[in-house]
Parts: structure tokens; C-alpha cells; sequence
């Protein structure tokens, strides 16, 4: 029996993946594990806490799965909940290390390319919730150098194209 196809942003991201290896399994149950409406940015193949599993951005948390052939293990971080990110990289994997209240999570055994765009995604995520909403940037070069990253963000594949648009006229009405 063939396996069913995946959603397109699973898929998307998964044709995105430096490998698969250890991951396989998680990325074809990956949709069970989602809450509704949630959408999938990023993917990468990793090792946390003893288990090869999948380590998964959304647009709400950073979500690790492990679903093995007698049990899965699922934890995650609410992106509100991050507090800092670390990238270490090595000759040919690297390490991602994430900060919550009360938590420090290391996945190792991770692509550099995977790695690099998760951890800047997170931070840009983490720089983003730290302005302050109802002032916006402060000049036309904050404004500039905002879409500068949201355009980079929408490359990589973390922000749609739609919502870059949206978010794109909410910075150029602020000058």
C-alpha cells in the first residue's frame, strides 16, 4: 500500500531537508501531531535526548517527534515561550540548542544547512516579539531593514507569500 500524500506544507518543507535519515516515519504521521490550522516552516532530522526524531518550526512552536515502533514521544517549545537560541556547527553536523523558562533542549546529529535556517528563523522570530507592536520601527532605514529580513524569511519558505504582503503594507504604512 502506498503511503498517502503529504500536506503541501509538510511536503514542502521535507523537500527542503538536508536528509531524512531517522525521520522517515515522523514525517509521514507528522499531520497527527499538528493542531488545527498550524503550518509547517521548517523540518530537520535530529537526535534529542537519546532518540533520532524530527525537530519541526511551525508557525506557533519548535516541535520535536520521535514516533518509534512501540511508542512516540512528542515535545514542544510555543515559540512565545523561547527565549534564546544557539547554533554550533561542525565539520559536517551541527547542534541546535534552545532556551524556554525552566528548559534547555539540545538536538544534535543536525544537517548545517536545516540547522542554520532553523536557528535564524527562530531568532528572527525572537528579535520580531521583542519590538514593540504599536510603535512599529522607529525610521524609514527600521522599516527598510525589516523588509530586508521579511524577504529573506519568505525565500527560505518561513513566511509565505501572503503573509508577507500583509505584513509588507503594515511596515510601509507606518512611513
Amino acid at each position: 500500500m502506498a503511503d498517502a500524500p503529504l500536506r503541501a506544507d509538510i511536503q514542502a518543507a521535507a523537500d527542503r531537508m538536508d536528509d531524512q535519515v531517522g525521520a522517515k516515519r515522523e514525517i509521514r504521521r507528522l499531520a497527527e501531531s499538528l493542531w488545527e490550522g498550524e503550518t509547517v516552516r521548517h523540518m530537520l532530522s535530529g537526535t534529542y535526548r537519546g532518540g533520532t526524531g524530527l525537530l519541526v518550526l511551525t508557525d506557533r512552536r519548535l516541535l520535536f517527534v520521535k514516533d518509534g515502533w512501540v511508542g512516540k514521544t512528542t515535545e514542544d517549545f510555543p515559540l512565545d515561550k523561547i527565549s534564546s537560541v544557539q547554533w554550533n556547527s561542525g565539520m559536517v553536523l551541527g547542534k541546535l540548542t534552545v532556551f524556554a523558562p525552566g528548559n534547555k533542549a539540545e538536538i544534535t546529529d543536525v544537517g548545517k544547512q536545516a540547522g542554520r535556517a532553523i536557528a535564524d528563523a527562530l531568532r528572527e522570530r525572537l528579535a520580531a516579539g521583542r519590538t514593540d507592536p504599536s510603535t512599529g520601527p522607529a525610521s524609514r532605514e527600521d522599516v527598510f531593514e525589516a523588509l530586508e529580513k521579511l524577504g529573506r524569511l519568505r525565500d527560505a519558505g518561513i513566511v509565505t507569500p501572503e503573509e508577507f504582503e500583509a505584513k509588507k503594507k503594515e511596515l510601509l504604512d507606518r512611513i
